[in-house]
């Protein structure tokens, strides 16, 4: 969707029309978080996305500049997706909707309560950890510890 078709120009509305859906948070999620980067590993997360919602939505996440691909060195037939910097600016959002998730659900899985654990004792470092993390061109996933 681009910025000319949004419904209005209201502040909340732009989000929402981005990454509104059901689906885009996950993916961004799985990049930031799980270290996610192909369609393949996409289609393998819990949610068990559609194959056309999922190229559906990294289409529309890479037209709005959320995400970028770029061909894969070792395998020519597959891309690799990451988070362009309008994506890195949502790990806050990521992390506060996480925080927000536990008080009315209380997360007992790990990685996600000790990621909650962390987002409560230092919201900004963890924030930040994970930014530099995902800026310096790690494609692994984003390793939690204390």
């Amino acid at each position: 969707m681009r910025k000319s078709e949004l419904r209005s120009d209201c502040p909340i509305n732009y989000p929402l029309e981005i990454i509104g859906d059901k689906w885009s948070l996950l993916i961004i999620r799985d990049i930031a978080i799980s270290g996610k980067t192909s369609y393949s590993e996409f289609l393998a997360s819990d949610e068990k996305i559609a194959t056309n919602i999922l190229s559906n939505r990294l289409a529309m996440l890479e037209e709005n500049g959320i995400i970028s691909k770029k061909q894969d060195e070792a395998n020519k037939a597959r891309f690799i997706y990451s988070l362009a910097q309008p994506g890195l600016d949502l790990i806050p959002l990521l992390i506060d909707m996480l925080i927000w998730s536990n008080k009315q659900h209380p997360i007992k899985t790990e990685p996600d309560a000790l990621l909650v654990k962390m987002a409560l004792e230092n919201r900004l470092q963890l924030i930040d950890t994970i930014q530099t993390h995902l800026q310096a061109g790690n494609k692994k996933p984003f390793v939690l510890t204390i």
